[in-house]
């Protein structure tokens, strides 16, 4: 399994482990899509089959290589209490077989066009790519459609990937002390959203999963009008509609369940807790309540919050010698070994802006904590010089280019859009709305987001490291995807 940030990390870097994928925005009902372009200025461009599933095409003949990927809008967040987790253990049971092949064979046959693939859930979407030579492109989506609309395994098949799926968590989140804080620290942050479970699922849910319970998500949120198929490489969009419509055009159309709101009550009051974990160094994460980014064509003053937020983070923590850096890590006078920021604020679900910190020898987490907030409490007093607001957008902008390098992060890009419900031209226009946040909008913010009734803190305290682990043995031949 693999989790992919939004937007393919151009805008913030998640500061916990993959159990932390997040994003924010919740809605009763997302739309199929806020699209409004077909075709975009890098040539990528968008159309529907008569099912409701839309497909992506970014041509880029650089290398003869193509990403297949398919994206579901469902994830974690779709869960419901008692089944947490099935999201993730349906992408491993994807890989089990359809009504015509037998389980593992799906690996085989891409591995056999010289191709490598996976799967990747979050709280807001799934997904499944194959990077394929691009003369393999009708295959690789003949096998996908074929499992999307016919994932079928035997019971058998599930009690074995489902001790995979429990070992799988054990290894990423249970033996990792900031991932145990990170999924304490959500679970406290929000009461009702359900960004308060874990994607892994938490353990008792995996316990008492059933096979029906997973063949049950699939029949719920593995349709057409639910999904999309994004290709970037080496391909001619004209060809790719043809066989978009031989291989997936006659899967039927289905209702979609209704996703009821569940949305997340006013904090009135800091919230803070302690999370013992064997470990060697003390870790601090704070967690503020903020506004999401739900509209790029006629953004609001929460979208331009949210906005004024992500340059925050960048200002704080977007490059080397940034000024969580300066100020907690080097000097005589260090508090951190490391201080983090990411701003949080695209996606389905509640937003948060996430500070976090290791502290250096001799310094406590209470002084990490402090220091973090001087910093943001600097830029609500102080403000932030023009210069430096020029910096981390032409960085962006920078980034953005680099990116194009990579089919594989075209495509992730694209998709991660599509199931975040933005339209084709996102990148164009998030970098256009970014140009255009001024040093008086991140001031603000700062001062507006940041105190103690929208804060919850989570502290590591280290426990000896060789405190005793029991640990099940998986079955011989099982692997952790």
């Amino acid at each position: 399994m693999k989790h992919v940030s939004p937007l393919a990390g151009l805008l913030a870097r998640c500061i916990f482990s993959a159990a932390c994928t997040m994003a924010c925005a919740a809605a009763a009902t997302p739309p199929v899509s806020r699209a409004d372009a077909t075709a975009t200025d890098s040539g990528a461009q968008q159309f529907t089959l008569s099912n409701g599933m839309q497909f992506i095409v970014q041509p880029d003949h650089r290398a003869p290589t193509a990403v297949h990927m398919l994206w579901v809008r469902t994830g974690s967040m779709d869960e419901v209490d008692g089944t947490t987790g099935v999201a993730h253990a349906l992408e491993h049971m994807m890989f089990k077989g359809s009504r015509t092949l037998p389980p593992g064979e799906f690996s085989r046959r891409v591995a056999a066009l010289g191709g490598n693939e996976n799967a990747f859930t979050s709280r807001d979407y799934t997904g499944y790519y194959q990077q394929i030579p691009s003369e393999h492109l009708e295959e690789a989506m003949r096998l996908e459609s074929d499992r999307f609309a016919n994932n079928h395994w035997p019971d058998e098949e599930f009690r074995k990937e489902i001790e995979v799926v429990k070992e799988e968590r054990r290894l990423r989140t249970e033996d990792q002390p900031r991932a145990v804080l990170a999924e304490q620290l959500f679970a406290t942050t929000f009461t009702a959203a359900p960004y308060r479970h874990p994607v892994v699922g938490w353990m008792s849910d995996l316990d008492a999963m059933t096979p029906e319970d997973v063949r049950a998500f699939h029949r719920q949120w593995y349709q057409p009008g639910n999904a999309a198929v994004v290709i970037a490489g080496d391909v001619d969009v004209q060809q790719v509609r043809s066989l978009a419509q031989k291989y997936y055009g006659a899967i039927p159309a289905r209702a979609l369940p209704v996703r009821k709101p569940r949305t997340e009550p006013v904090q009135r009051g800091l919230r803070r807790i302690a999370v013992k974990a064997p470990a060697e160094q003390a870790y601090v994460a704070l967690a503020f309540r903020a506004p999401c980014l739900d509209q790029m064509e006629n953004p609001g003053d929460a979208d331009r919050d949210a906005l004024a937020l992500l340059v925050l983070s960048a200002v704080l923590d977007g490059y080397s010698g940034a000024r969580l850096d300066r100020a907690l890590t080097q000097g005589e006078q260090r508090v951190a070994d490391s201080a983090n920021s990411a701003a949080m604020v695209m996606g389905r679900g509640p937003g948060l802006f996430m500070l976090s910190g290791v502290p250096a020898a001799g310094k406590t987490a209470q002084q990490v904590e402090d220091a973090l907030r001087a910093e943001v409490a600097r830029v609500a007093r102080e403000g932030v010089g023009e210069a430096e607001l020029a910096r981390v957008k032409t960085q962006w902008i920078a980034a953005s280019v680099y990116e194009r390098d990579s089919v594989f992060s075209q495509a992730q890009e694209l998709g991660s859009n599509w199931a975040q419900g933005f339209p084709l031209d996102a990148r164009e226009r998030l970098l256009a709305l970014l140009r255009t946040v001024t040093s008086a909008q991140v001031q603000a913010v700062a001062a507006k987001y940041f105190g103690d009734d929208q804060l919850t803190v989570a502290t590591l305290l280290p426990q000896p490291l060789d405190a005793p682990r029991g640990r099940p043995v998986l079955p011989p031949g099982t692997t952790i995807r």
